[in-house]
């Protein structure tokens, strides 16, 4: 058999080649998870229908300007500018650090972002979590031990402010002290 290709000599026997040796930890492709498209090549892969497309910025990575796109991000390096995904999730994962006003679909913060941050679903941040910039979301999500630093606004899909509920007081329990009534001072 040739070194560089893989043309058989007459004569030799056909050989298959062996499969490379992975470390412990290592994981296998799935193989059924991406089908290459129609009349593309073989190198170009579409996820099978119900998943969706994510795109994730390494931790060695560092993006300046507008980050736009139609697929999920999930962001491990650092981006300074603006992110607008208005269809899709943006993640800031534990090693994110975004110095950008965020707008998308939902926003999930593990990571730390200096900036507004929007959605027009949910934002959540996680208790590991650094917001410093202005909250507005029609749901809310913040973990104890997170740290939010700006203001937050809370409106429906119509742009509306969400209407204030009074929360209902709630009804001593059992074994709970006796209610107190001030008592009026002495005329």
């Amino acid at each position: 058999m040739s070194l560089f290709g893989n043309k058989r000599r007459d004569g030799e026997p056909e050989e298959t080649p062996a499969e490379p040796s992975r470390a412990a930890g290592d994981h296998e492709p799935d193989p059924g998870r991406f089908r290459p498209t129609a009349g593309a090549a073989a190198t170009e892969t579409r996820p099978i229908e119900g998943e969706r497309a994510m795109a994730n910025i390494g931790k060695s990575i560092s993006i300046k300007g507008d980050l736009t796109g139609s697929e999920d991000v999930v962001v491990e390096g650092k981006v300074e500018g603006k992110i607008d995904l208005p269809q899709n999730e943006l993640t800031i994962g534990a090693d994110g650090n975004v110095h950008a006003d965020v707008h998308a679909k939902t926003v999930m913060v593990i990571g730390r972002v200096a900036g507004n941050v929007s959605a027009s679903e949910r934002v959540e941040i996680q208790a590991s979590g650094i917001v410093e910039g202005d909250v507005r979301a029609p749901k809310l999500v913040v973990q104890e031990g997170a740290v939010v630093n700006g203001s937050i606004q809370m409106e429906g899909k119509s742009g509306e402010p969400k209407p204030a509920t009074q929360a209902k007081p709630i009804a001593p329990g059992p074994g709970a002290p006796p209610e107190r009534r001030p008592t009026p001072p002495p005329a």
